[in-house]
């Protein structure tokens, strides 16, 4: 146990210096990186980010993975611009109704492939074309412009540099942290990951976690979706393109591992803060979309040989 403890502290360690030298590289390259500004825009632009990386560490903790979240943002959305712009209810009934949604696609990912015993990353896929041709039909292939009734939730609390959004994530990102770590739920996912045949025979209902741990992702998504609305003040059925890529790669370059039973909450939030600082740093560069899609493949792959040498040592 103490080992185990030493290799994490290590592991956050490794995380914070990476991350470090992002910020001193790119302080370096481009003067007008440092600066409460920059700070300020990064720490405003992770919350669906972090949101989603929560749930999809609880996923592949137990194995699984979801390639549809981006989707599932784009849906969500849309149902936040049809309720809030089309039907003109509040922006409590939006969240709600996004959650709700986020929650349920997430529920079906997780008992077809669960129950029907099918590949999480094969359901998913299916789902990715499913959310996105719902966000499609929900809009009409239009962008619904919500405005200031939203814009709250991302915009900085006065006389502090970030949102109520920013906030609101680190405490999910507090209490993904603690169902992992200190509840039954947690350890049921962990030796899941594991093992599912050993966590068969002790007597795990290694069903029930998985599904919930899917519905869970699902519901943290559908949030997330709120919040990239908030930043973005309006509901794009297109939101979300290429937004698992950038969930899966905070979360790998957070250490958990692609194969389940080893994965922290904490350490995806320093994944989220490496990945969103490359990022900035890209941009403020003004490297093109393809090159930081080439960067972030890259970051995986690497992500992806480090967890295999881990595993090997």
């Amino acid at each position: 146990m103490s080992r185990l403890r030493s290799g994490s502290a290590a592991d956050l360690l490794v995380l914070l210096a990476v991350w470090g030298g992002l910020i001193l590289l790119f302080g370096e390259l481009s003067s007008g990186f440092f600066g409460a500004a920059t700070l300020g825009s990064v720490a405003n632009r992770i919350p669906a980010l972090l949101l989603a990386a929560t749930g999809m560490t609880l996923l592949m903790v137990s194995g699984g993975i979801d390639l549809s979240v981006g989707s599932v943002v784009g849906f969500c959305g849309a149902a936040v611009g049809v309720v809030m712009a089309d039907w003109g209810w509040g922006l409590a009934a939006a969240i709600a109704a996004s959650v709700l949604l986020g929650t349920l696609l997430g529920g079906v990912n997780g008992v077809v492939a669960v129950k029907l015993r099918l590949p999480s990353f094969i359901v998913t896929l299916g789902m990715l074309e499913v959310a996105r041709g719902l966000a499609f039909l929900a809009t009409h292939s239009q962008t619904k412009y919500i405005g200031a009734a939203v814009e709250g939730v991302g915009t900085p609390i006065a006389g502090l540099v970030v949102s109520p959004a920013f906030l609101c994530a680190l405490m999910v990102v507090a209490a993904g942290q603690m169902l992992l770590s200190y509840t039954v739920l947690g350890r049921q996912l962990v030796a899941v990951g594991a093992n599912i045949e050993a966590a068969t025979i002790s007597g795990i209902p290694v069903d029930r976690p998985r599904i919930w741990a899917h519905a869970l992702l699902g519901g943290l998504t559908g949030l997330a979706a709120v919040f990239n609305c908030s930043r973005l003040g309006s509901a794009d059925p297109n939101a979300g393109v290429g937004f698992e890529l950038s969930v899966i790669a905070a979360v790998v370059v957070g250490g958990t591992s692609l194969l389940g039973g080893r994965g922290s909450v904490a350490k995806s939030f320093l994944g989220v803060l490496i990945v969103a600082t490359l990022e900035a740093g890209l941009v403020q560069m003004g490297a093109s979309e393809p090159i930081k899609r080439v960067i972030t493949g890259i970051v995986i792959v690497v992500a992806v040989l480090a967890d295999s040498w881990r595993r090997k040592t």
